[in-house]
């Protein structure tokens, strides 16, 4: 049985597609997830470890290319979802990989599962992706890390895998993307001063978050933000009116 996820901004598209999956490949597609953007849709892959990954392109927020920077290793197949044969679509042949046109039919969505299964056994859709990501976006962009102190040396992170800072004392507990914590031999405010300020911002004297993962923010018994993971945070008084600005000059 294939494992799947659906990325999709549009509901209407991931219904669309999750039921002809089930309609038409009920033994042989079970689909585990479904997410409407980039950052959602990694803490799902990275949840379920799906074998596919069907991909919408065209997305408000992020674009569908940007799902890989949350990844140090690709390790599931794509069949790119778009509605428009534009530059990308070259770039996705030209590094061997799949998609599929919407509205998305019947012939073409078992065509592309039947190709699957002839690559099903190909362990390395990373270097296809690293070759597609090669025309799309800039090398400095996609290899952002930052070296942070362990007590055993150095982790090299992404820092679009850090979710957020939590202080621990005189040392710091970092979350990331794949539901690991690094323990850090360093104080918050050492972090603080590493990592870029126009992503990370201190809402409170024990958290330094990622306002990339920020998904709510409520005044509802005080001052909080939700993370995309589900994460629950204080937002100390004195530093709400300035998150606020924050938040709001990037939407």
């Amino acid at each position: 049985m294939i494992r799947a996820v659906i990325i999709d901004d549009e509901p209407m598209a991931r219904k669309t597609l999750a039921g002809m999956l089930k309609r038409y490949f009920p033994e042989q597609v079970e689909v585990v997830g479904e997410a409407d953007g980039a950052k959602s849709g990694a803490i799902v892959i990275h949840k379920h470890h799906p074998d596919l990954v069907f991909l919408d392109i065209e997305m408000p927020d992020e674009n569908g290319f940007r799902l890989f920077d949350y990844f140090h290793k690709i390790e599931f197949q794509v069949i790119f979802t778009t509605a428009y044969k534009n530059y990308a679509i070259e770039a996705i042949k030209v590094a061997a990989l799949d998609y599929i046109l919407k509205p998305i039919n019947f012939i073409d969505l078992r065509d592309a599962i039947e190709r699957f299964k002839t690559k099903e056994n190909d362990k390395s859709p990373h270097q296809k992706i690293e070759e597609l990501l090669h025309n799309i976006h800039p090398v400095e962009d996609r290899y952002g890390k930052i070296p942070i102190p362990t007590f055993d040396g150095y982790s090299l992170e992404k820092i679009n895998h850090i979710l957020y800072c939590e202080a621990d004392q005189n040392y710091t507990r970092v979350y990331t993307l794949r539901g690991e914590t690094l323990m850090v031999s360093r104080s918050l405010g050492f972090l603080e001063e590493q990592l870029p300020k126009d992503i990370f911002f201190r809402i409170h004297k024990s958290y330094l978050v990622n306002l990339n993962f920020v998904k709510t923010y409520s005044r509802k018994d005080g001052n909080h933000i939700v993370l995309e993971n589900g994460t629950n945070l204080s937002i100390a008084s004195r530093r709400n009116e300035a998150f606020l600005q924050v938040l709001t000059n990037r939407v």
